[in-house]
């Protein structure tokens, strides 16, 4: 089993069968999993579980695939959905993706394929959550953040960040106010490629505050022993 992440898919796939396949085999690569099994109950399960990620099927009871995926799209547009279909046809890959979609599968399929799509949408899904949580730029004191060119600016004085750093600091002015776990960090920045020891976020966070709180002396970034970090807006 590979080691937990903690990342929830919801899959909606009505095949009885073909659904407990696919919900063994994510489970077995440390996933969360919320089964629906026609449209309706997909939206209701979307909006109490808040995935990170939609496995969607098109042919289903109640809701199609493509109705439902509008359904979530204006629900929260950061949630990447991947359609599964046993219609191989270029109209219906197309209306998938223009209704918001990110990726299109066609049946069958082999599970590694689904997973290599999945895992790579889940981790760009959570990091643009966090980035579109904050717009373009964050104002924290003085300091200005500009997510665009990943960059920081004290004054007359820029620090440059890191793309790692950069999320570390998106998810963090998200959650703003309470507190986010060092699992959570590790999970949410750096996904499915390479997970390092909580030391590396001990060592982000010290830029933070030199960056923000040395000029300032205001405390921002907050330690909390044992659990993780917390930014508060002051």
């Amino acid at each position: 089993m590979s080691s937990v992440h903690n990342y929830t898919i919801l899959l909606v796939e009505d095949e009885a069968s073909l659904h407990d396949i696919i919900r063994l085999n994510f489970e077995m690569e440390g996933f969360e999993v919320v089964s629906a099994f026609d449209g309706e109950m997909a939206i209701d399960c979307f909006q109490k579980k808040q995935p990170d990620v939609v496995v969607l099927d098109v042919m289903m009871p109640k809701l199609n695939g493509f109705e439902v995926c509008s359904k979530i799209v204006a629900l929260n547009k950061n949630v990447p959905i991947i359609f599964l279909s046993a219609r191989d046809q270029v109209n219906d890959r197309i209306k998938g993706l223009e209704l918001g979609a990110e990726d299109y599968l066609t049946k069958p399929f082999h599970f590694k394929e689904l997973l290599l799509r999945v895992q790579k949408l889940v981790g760009r899904g959570v990091a643009q959550l966090a980035k579109d949580s904050v717009k373009n730029s964050y104002q924290i004191g003085q300091a200005i953040v500009d997510f665009e060119s990943f960059s920081v600016e004290v004054g007359a004085e820029r620090f440059d960040l890191t793309e790692k750093q950069l999320n570390t600091l998106a998810l963090l002015i998200k959650n703003k106010n309470k507190v986010v776990s060092r699992t959570e960090i590790l999970q949410k920045v750096w996904g499915y490629d390479t997970v390092p020891n909580t030391r590396t976020i001990d060592n982000i966070i010290l830029l933070f505050r030199k960056i923000f709180e040395e000029t300032s002396g205001v405390t921002y970034f907050k330690s909390i022993r044992g659990v993780g970090y917390m930014y508060v807006e002051v």
